[in-house]
């Protein structure tokens, strides 16, 4: 054990010893120097031990890597923030917007401006997670179009075809709503990348990924699917203990009909680590667009009831959330990242030199877990945040 990470690492072995996972993966890089802590078994009463390359349903943890491929895309000119998202979403031409969130699904007006990339990357473009108890939460709903922890089912083009079906419930670029639009954009990059790489039939998002991301990188456990004789079990907490929510041989072993970055997403601790090390380093993607996909990108009025979701002193950049003030104590401003709800958590905190990377196998019930128990020893044994803004290491 590393003795400036010694608290750390026993942390996670302690929730794997309280039973809370059967195991715990973590990846750390603290000025440059990086280390690996792997604790418990990939299944409840199995031999077979978690490592740093151990393939994890990522969850919303995919959502920076979106962003990270889209703002590859446009370093090499193919999209551009401010394009029209209907050059390829025909179906997002003509939106029309509800009168009110919690109106009748005919109660609507045209949209006063065009759906955008920016506003996809941004998750302004007009839909998301809602109060449920409205008609649109409803049909949004009874159409698939939230996934959970599941991944969905849909062909992209139906999903498209769901989503052009219904209104907006608020005008473009006006609020922040979870969610949707990663997906959403998860099927503007594969539409243009198909164009791009001269590709027909299934959409190519697993080819985009690894043309721009996982081979410059090196990723070996990075795509929309895993091994099943290394994927963990997925599981769930019950009132009984924990039950299985997915098994190894599951959903996310299997290509799937809808590639997507906002939950469909499998990687390692390893991987990932890596990945953001790149975005630290500036050596994935030009160093001014990774600051604006880095950078808080919402309007105080956009960020309105996004405090419940994000926390207070969080907002969000380019599919990625940012630390705008204070908020929780093992944080600064300008650390950036995010949770997944398969139990999934990777932030990088630049005033610390600091990037860390949690991967679980058990599905977070509660959307106020912060992962406390692994950010503040982290954080306490990497010293107190500096004044450095640039690069985490």
């Amino acid at each position: 054990m590393s003795s400036r990470f010694e608290a750390v690492w026993r942390a996670v072995q302690e929730k794997v010893d309280s039973g809370w996972a059967p195991g715990i993966v973590a990846g750390v890089r603290h000025r440059g120097t990086t280390e690996y802590f792997a604790a418990g078994v990939r299944t409840l009463g199995g031999p077979e031990p978690m490592q740093a390359g151990t393939p994890f349903r990522m969850a919303s943890l995919g959502k920076p890597m979106g962003g990270a491929l889209a703002v590859a895309m446009m370093a090499d000119g193919t999209l551009a923030p401010d394009d029209p998202a209907d050059m390829w979403l025909p179906e997002l031409a003509f939106p029309h917007v509800l009168t009110s969130p919690d109106a009748p699904l005919d109660s609507t007006v045209a949209a006063e401006h065009e759906i955008t990339v920016r506003q996809l990357l941004t998750l302004t473009h007009g839909m998301g997670y809602m109060d449920p108890d409205t008609p649109l939460a409803h049909a949004m709903d009874a159409a698939g179009l939230f996934p959970g922890a599941r991944r969905h089912t849909l062909h992209p083009d139906e999903y498209m075809a769901r989503v052009g079906g219904l209104p907006l419930a608020h005008q473009p670029g006006t609020r922040w709503s979870y969610h949707v639009g990663s997906d959403i954009l998860s099927v503007l990059l594969a539409r243009a990348g198909r164009a791009l790489l001269a590709r027909a039939g299934r959409a190519p998002l697993g080819q985009l990924l690894q043309e721009y991301i996982g081979t410059p990188l090196g990723l070996s456990a990075t795509a929309f699917y895993g091994d099943p004789a290394e994927l963990p079990t997925a599981y769930e907490p019950t009132s009984e203990g924990l039950a299985v929510f997915d098994e190894p041989s599951g959903q996310f072993s299997q290509q799937p009909e809808f590639e997507s970055f906002g939950g469909g997403l499998v990687s390692s601790v390893a991987d990932y680590l890596t990945f953001l090390a790149a975005l630290a380093d500036d050596s994935l993607l030009p160093a001014e667009l990774r600051a604006e996909m880095t950078r808080d990108q919402l309007t105080e009025a956009q960020k309105g009831g996004s405090e419940e979701l994000l926390g207070p002193g969080m907002s969000w950049g380019w599919q990625v959330s940012v630390q705008t003030g204070e908020a929780d104590p093992w944080g600064a401003p300008g650390r950036f990242g995010w949770m997944g709800g398969s139990g999934t958590t990777a932030f990088v905190d630049p005033s610390r030199e600091l990037i860390g990377v949690l991967c679980t196998q058990r599905i977070i019930m509660d959307a106020y877990d912060d992962f406390s128990w692994f950010w503040g020893p982290l954080a306490k044994a990497a010293g107190p945040a500096g004044t450095r803004a640039g690069q985490a290491g």
